[in-house]
């Protein structure tokens, strides 16, 4: 990957990464060649319900190492978390908030059941957008700009 994304570079592009930050030593070689412009990093769940609500065996641990290498990077960034209803309490986004605080960017994507490949959360309720905006209130303390995508 590094390859290409030099290639890439070389040619005058600009790179945006998407990541869920499972891996943060990919994302501190990226930073430290300056291979990448952007960085957008899902944040699934409060740490304490990560592996639960993922379904794996992802380290926590390296999910804040990879929240704070793109904090301290100086390169532009946004977190993101699709807001689930059954799955994701106000709570829980309130702690998510507090892991990312003074963050740049927090997006709460609206759950759309019909783009979900798993047949589970096909017949799960997205939040209403009420309660949606209410949560961006609460959490709009602790991040520098909360949007609702």
């Amino acid at each position: 990957m590094i390859d290409f994304i030099k290639r890439i570079k070389e040619i005058g592009y600009l790179i945006k990464i998407d990541t869920n930050g499972s891996h943060p030593e990919v994302l501190e070689n990226l930073i430290d060649r300056k291979l990448v412009d952007y960085i957008a990093m899902d944040i699934k769940a409060p740490l304490g319900k990560y592996r639960k609500l993922t379904k794996s065996n992802i380290n926590p641990d390296k999910i804040s190492r990879s929240i704070e290498l793109i904090m301290n990077s100086g390169i532009e960034y946004e977190f993101r978390t699709t807001v689930v209803e059954s799955l994701l309490k106000k709570r829980d986004l309130e702690k998510i908030a507090s892991l990312i605080k003074g963050a740049r960017l927090y997006v709460l994507q609206k759950f759309v059941p019909s783009k979900h490949v798993d047949a589970e959360f096909l017949h799960q309720m997205p939040y209403p957008d009420r309660e949606l905006r209410e949560i961006k209130e609460k959490i709009e303390k602790q991040v520098q700009c909360v949007v609702i995508r």
